[in-house]
């Protein structure tokens, strides 16, 4: 799959699609756009409101709140495949149906729906590289019609390696298996800042890297780095770059956007952590330290 992003240095470019490369497929039938925008809840914005309002013509709206396992109160965790494949049925994603995600950040949640996919065994997906920002900066049109999806199937064939457990964590602090990147903000990582969830230690997963998600974009465009400076980025804060790794954040959604960089540089040996700090961080014994690496 050609996506204009080949010439910027990285390894997997078909994860990526270009503004002007999805511009030129409007309207096209094997094809499904969605809006997978996601904000905190003390942000006070509604993404489905925001979607409704303005979207890219022909997207559906992919719910990262609601496509998840309601047995539990962490939230948005990955749902079983029944209610995962029913969720992209209802939405118009089939089987052969190619994907290309968005957000209102530029690549900042939307890579949650890049990876949830692929975690039930559908790689034809690729994320908007500038997200909804660059798609208005360049004058492209928006549209508030209601979407009717097509009839399709959706066979999940869920892939455990590219998820991890709060007891795979716990069990790697001993065995040094993987590394683990904190994709929070550094006030976060190092407890200097609250919080946005009530409740909630401060700190990091001992032995953490952090690389916050905001880091991989260009401040101007909210486009991804080119290779060779999220390569730097990543090195930087002390992470191999090709080494197997377990990604974290606040509720497991920015986690996702370091699995995509480090997919983009050629590893494919990334889990993210679902419950991320949202499960790690509550009063326990989950250990927690504080200092910067």
């Amino acid at each position: 799959m050609a996506t204009e992003t080949a010439s910027r240095g990285y390894a997997r470019p078909e994860a990526l699609v270009s503004t002007e490369w999805l511009a030129a497929r409007l309207g096209d039938p094997n094809m499904r756009i969605v809006d997978a925008t996601y904000h905190l809840p003390i942000v006070k914005r509604d993404p489905r409101a925001e979607y409704a309002a303005a979207h890219i013509p022909g997207a559906a709206f992919f719910d990262i709140d609601g496509i998840a396992d309601r047995n539990t109160s962490l939230p948005h965790m990955l749902p079983s495949p029944t209610d995962f494949a029913h969720a992209m049925e209802a939405i118009g994603i089939g089987d052969d149906t190619m994907v290309v995600a968005y957000d209102t950040y530029g690549v900042g949640t939307s890579p949650r729906a890049w990876w949830m996919l692929r975690a039930f065994g559908h790689d034809r997906v690729a994320v908007l590289d500038g997200g909804l920002p660059k798609w208005k900066a360049e004058a492209r049109p928006v549209d508030s019609a209601a979407v009717i999806p097509p009839s399709v199937r959706f066979t999940p064939r869920f892939r455990p390696e590219l998820v991890r457990a709060q007891s795979d964590v716990i069990a790697n602090l001993t065995t040094r298996v993987a590394q683990i990147v904190d994709a929070r903000s550094a006030g976060r990582f190092a407890a200097t800042e609250p919080e946005p969830r009530p409740g909630l230690r401060g700190g990091h997963i001992p032995a953490s890297r952090n690389v916050p998600s905001t880091q991989l974009l260009d401040p101007t465009t909210k486009t991804v780095l080119p290779g060779p400076a999220l390569a730097a980025l990543f090195k930087t804060a002390g992470v191999d770059v090709p080494a197997p790794t377990v990604t974290s954040c606040g509720s497991g959604v920015t986690a996702c956007a370091l699995a995509l960089g480090l997919y983009l540089l050629g590893n494919d040996k990334v889990a993210v952590y679902d419950g991320s700090w949202a499960e790690w961080g509550r009063p326990g014994e989950t250990p927690v330290e504080t200092a910067s690496r």
